[in-house]
Formats: structure tokens, sequence, C-alpha cells
């Protein structure tokens, strides 16, 4: 059975959005966070953490699930819900960002695009139909339509050639979609351009997607400002009944700027990728667990997170852990900034209830980025 989404509530005063997802029974609040889960794990942690800090929908990657085990070995297992043994839903992306990140401009095609295998240097050829086929056999929850990932610092006869190369390409993979428990998403391309945006969304829309993600927005050399700007032009044109993502989206006041622009699904591997290298979300910034001046703390991340890493270990301990590189240490602050992202979530809904969501996110700023708001 297909995963259902109900739209609530839109908020008067912004485009903000509240909605149910409902799946196999269990139910879903959105605006929510999708924590990654590149290899059909998200790294460090459990089905049963993830459940438990508040996860609902998690991401697993099409091109590194490709590569290795194989869609077939995953099929065989039942899918990826048995082969990790995770019941929440599952979105897999299409692999499109991984492979444009690895093909020269020659490489791509109208057919498809060339790049090499990151792990052995052998020649792949994916197309739109490909992607599909791997994700159909995956069996996730949603899929992702195969899309063009052009740089930020593309010209715009360049995006506009990528804009409709992407939309055909939409319909190519839609006309081979298969997997009727499964739903299948268009992307809106079209960088900072409002045209372009618009275009790209129309044309997406009139092929009848279950929900729209919005692409080409979580790149390095874009600014934040062509960022709220893709999220508006974009949603402007999007049906209200469906589910509209952000792809790639993790830093905190770029996630509820996008709820103001009325996104929501968010996804990042920046809470696990911090985690890694000794950072902890709090509500009044982040911070480097690696700094000395924690190695004689002996209170929580933060005084009043009931995580289970604040709930039972100290910062001099965690920072301990992450000086002597024990994986632990990782696995606790990858408790923490989750569970931090889905409170931040939590936090968003209820002030759009409360039609405060605006002075929310000046607040936020405020505490959290400080004099770099």
């Amino acid at each position: 059975m297909k995963l259902q989404f109900k739209l609530e509530e839109t908020d008067t005063l912004t485009k903000a959005r509240l909605g149910k997802i409902s799946y196999h029974g269990q139910e879903y609040a959105t605006p929510m966070f999708m924590p990654v889960g590149t290899n059909a794990t998200v790294k460090t942690l459990a089905p049963e953490e993830l459940k438990e800090v508040g996860s609902g929908i998690i991401l697993a990657n099409t091109y590194h699930l490709w590569l290795r085990p194989g869609e077939d070995i995953v099929a065989q297992a039942g899918g990826l819900h048995q082969f990790m043994n995770y019941d929440g839903p599952i979105l897999t992306d299409s692999g499109g960002f991984q492979v444009f990140s690895l093909a020269k401009p020659k490489d791509i095609t109208e057919e498809g695009v060339y790049f090499k295998n990151h792990l052995n240097g052998d020649k792949l050829f994916l197309t739109p139909e490909k992607s599909i086929a791997i994700q159909n056999k995956l069996d996730s929850d949603i899929a992702m339509s195969f899309d063009e990932c052009p740089p930020a610092t593309a010209d715009y006869e360049y995006l506009k050639q990528s804009v409709e190369r992407t939309v055909r390409w939409a319909a190519r993979g839609k006309k081979v979609h298969q997997n009727p428990n499964q739903m299948l998403f268009g992307i809106v391309q079209g960088g900072p351009h409002q045209d372009l945006r618009e275009y790209s969304a129309k044309e997406t829309v009139k092929l009848d997607f279950d929900g729209y993600s919005i692409g080409g927005v979580a790149n390095d050399h874009e600014s934040k400002e062509d960022m709220y700007k893709a999220f508006q032009y974009s949603t402007d044109y999007l049906p209200t009944d469906k589910l509209r993502y952000a792809m790639g989206i993790g830093d905190p006041i770029d996630i509820i700027e996008g709820v103001i622009r009325g996104i929501d699904l968010f996804d990042c591997v920046t809470p696990t990728r911090l985690a890694r290298h000794g950072h902890a979300h709090t509500w009044h910034g982040n911070i480097n667990v690696r700094n000395s001046k924690y190695k004689d703390v002996f209170e929580p991340i933060e005084k009043g997170c009931q995580c289970y890493a604040c709930r039972h270990y100290t910062l001099a301990y965690i920072r301990h852990l992450i000086v002597a590189n024990e994986t632990f240490g990782a696995r606790l602050l990858s408790i923490h900034n989750i569970y931090f992202l889905h409170q931040l979530m939590l936090k968003i809904r209820e002030n759009i209830k409360n039609h405060t969501l605006l002075e929310f996110r000046d607040q936020f700023k405020q505490d959290f980025y400080g004099a770099k708001k």
C-alpha cells in the first residue's frame, strides 16, 4: 500500500503547511526532517535508535546500493525494509547527484550519463529508466526521478537546456515505473531563475507525480538568497495536496526558511557528518566537542535535552571518546544531532499552529547564530 499524505493546515501568515503521512497504521507529522542512510544504514545508528529519537522517513542512496551489494541482492532479501530491518518509510534518491559529481560534461548525453565507478574506476552508464528500475527493486516507499544536477555556477542557457532535459527524463522514468506500492516524485530544477523554476514546475506537474522535489538547492557555491528564491519560485507552482521535498537541506535556518516557503520534507547527511567530526547542535549554536574547555564539563551536551546521550553521558566523557577516536562518541553525537533536528521540527510545527513561525525564526537566528545572523 502506498504511503498517503494529507494536508491539514496552511499558515495564514506564511506558506508553511501542517500535514500527516499515513503508513501501515502509523502516522507521521510534517514538516519532517529525514536522516540519510546512504548504504542502507544511518551511520553508526540502529533502527531502534532512529525510532527512539523520533525519525519517520529515512533515506537510502540508489547509486551506492546499485554498486554494492546490488539491487538484486536487496530484492532477494525482500527489499530495503527487510534488508535493513526498518519498518518505517524509506525514500531512495535517484543517484543523479552522485553520478553528476563523477561525470564530465562531455559524458552527459540525452540517453543518459557515462561516469566512472568511484570504487574501482569501471565505466558505468545510468539512464532514467535504469534509475527507476533499480529503485523498483530496492522497494522503497518513495522513489525519485533521475534528473540532471547542474552546478550552481552554470549559466542561464545551460540551466535552461538542463531543465528541459530533466523534464524529458522525468517522463521517461515515469513511463517505466512498475512498483505499485512506491510513490514516484518529480524534481524541479532551474537554479535561482524564476522563469526556469516556473517552467520546470509546471511541466513536471503535468506529468502528475505523487509528490515533488526541489533540486539544485544544496550546492556549496549557492548563496542563501538564491536557495530561498529557488524554494519560493518552485513551491509557487506545485499542487497543494502533494508532498514537497527540498533535497539535501540540513542547516537549521535553511529548514525553517524552507518551511516558511511551503516545503514539507528535508534531508541531509549533516547531523551524522558533524557528529563524526566532533560537532554537536545546541539551541545556542553548534559546538566543537573536541575543544579543551569541555574536558572537565561533567554536564550533558545541552541541559534539558532528553536524548539518550544527554540523559546518560557528560560532555567530558563524549569529548574523551571523540579525541580517542572511539566510535561510541560519534554514535552519541549522532543520536543527539538527529534528536535536535527532530525537536526543531516539533517546534516548527507548534509555531505553525500558533501562527508564530516568523517570530520563532527571528528568535532562533538570534539564539543559534548570534552575531552571524
